[in-house]
């Protein structure tokens, strides 16, 4: 195993120093700071582009009705996520590991297979929304804006070699420019604030387009691969066994989802507010793609928003990416004890993308569709956590509680149905 980086032993030692309360005497910030990072490579998943797709079609096509779809969607990821990261610190394995370790080897197989695929759409979604930033802020052809964002993420990926830190610093950024991004949106669209508020806790649907969407919602927050990642993020950043520091250690991990996964959140609503106070309520309920959403945005709200839009779409595209090469290695290493090198993977998985550009497929309706692709494969992912997490033979001390595991059937639940639900409305015409 290769020597950690001076970065990565640094932080593992205030942590350390955090966990034996040894820094008592610091702000409660500086003592969490070491622990922030693995829900932030995580939430990446939770505003890539898939999401910029799904949130401004549903804006745009329902206006501010399916934001309730989003709050559900963000605090069901806060659970989930939060579960993900426990496994990793109580039993040092991931989850994909745990699953090998457990179920038949054809059950297995088929998980792996499946999680492959998902892990596919995924990153056709990631890499069409990064190459769609580049064709937008650069106006160069969408073909060589793929290329770029090929380039680009292999230059991110290499800062694996540095250790945690740095990646994490810079996806870190990726996902505050995002954030500062729709900020600036948002206040520019000037949306209704009572509309807002009563769409967020109201939840309705409008005929079968809308429940597509919803799923697609769902599949976009919710995200498998981040299930899997997460878990392998946490099983060996801070090790500890003793079991006041566990409990401790996970009070600074449910920080890290919170505010992670709350920033998160607020740039989803942002996207489907800023789409349903700029195109519906305009009339513009036939924005079909994200180069639609771009070049209508110039005459509503000015020129700056329209870069800024761009901007923000490369920002995900790019970081999302990144980290979509990373949950496939975890993946593979898991489910079959295989591991490629990195740019092999990105290779591979960059194919598909670089195919649906050449032929000219549409990229937004891709990236919805990828979207329910992943809500589909949620089920897969959540329902085996939960077995693990309540299993004290795995879990220790940091089990869960009874009520904890009723939530995190209940959100199991929820997805199964609307899964079925649009298989309904798509086959039985209604």
């Amino acid at each position: 195993m290769s020597r950690p980086a001076a970065g990565d032993a640094k932080t593992v030692r205030r942590a350390a120093d955090a966990l034996a309360e040894k820094s008592r005497g610091g702000s409660r910030l500086r003592r969490l700071l070491p622990f922030l990072g693995p829900a932030f490579i995580a939430s990446i998943a939770y505003v890539d582009p898939g999401n910029f797709a799904t949130n401004i079609s549903g804006g745009a096509q329902y206006g501010y009705l399916l934001l309730w779809v989003i709050l559900a969607s963000n605090l069901i990821a806060m659970l989930i996520q939060t579960l993900s990261a426990k496994l990793g610190i109580a039993s040092g394995r991931n989850l994909a590991e745990h699953c090998r370790e457990n179920f038949a080897r054809p059950v297995v197989l088929g998980m792996w297979i499946l999680a492959e695929v998902v892990a596919m759409a995924t990153d056709l979604a990631e890499f069409l929304g990064a190459a769609l930033g580049f064709y937008i802020l650069l106006g160069v052809p969408l073909f060589v804006a793929g290329l770029l964002t090929a380039v680009a993420t292999f230059a991110i990926l290499s800062l694996e070699r540095f250790g945690f830190r740095p990646l994490e610093a810079v996806i870190s950024i990726f996902v505050g420019v995002i954030a500062v991004s729709y900020l600036v949106e948002t206040i520019l669209s000037r949306p209704p604030l009572g509309q807002v508020l009563f769409h967020m806790v109201v939840p309705q649907l409008n005929g079968p387009d809308s429940v597509l969407l919803a799923v697609g919602i769902l599949g976009a927050t919710v995200m498998p691969h981040a299930i899997y990642l997460h878990s392998s993020l946490t099983q060996s950043r801070v090790v500890t066994r003793d079991p006041r520091k566990l409990h401790r250690l996970l009070r600074f991990e449910i920080a890290d989802v919170t505010i992670a996964m709350g920033v998160a959140g607020l740039v989803n609503m942002a996207m489907l507010i800023m789409a349903a106070a700029t195109f519906f309520t305009q009339g513009l309920t036939s924005i079909g793609s994200l180069v639609d959403a771009h070049r209508t945005l110039e005459p509503l709200l000015g020129k700056a928003a329209s870069f800024v839009f761009g901007l923000s779409l490369l920002a995900s595209g790019l970081s999302s990416s990144t980290v979509g090469t990373m949950a496939g290695q975890v993946i593979m290493q898991g489910f079959i004890r295989r591991r490629i090198p990195g740019w092999v993977r990105r290779l591979a998985t960059m194919v598909p993308s670089l195919v649906v550009i050449a032929v000219g497929l549409d990229p937004t309706r891709t990236l919805v569709i990828s979207q329910v692709v992943l809500s589909f494969g949620l089920p897969f992912a959540i329902i085996p956590l939960v077995v693990f997490t309540r299993r004290r033979d795995i879990m220790g001390v940091l089990v869960n509680r009874p009520f904890t595991t009723v939530l995190a059937w209940a959100a199991a639940a929820l997805i199964v149905f609307l899964n079925v639900y649009l298989l309904y409305q798509t086959f039985a015409g209604g």
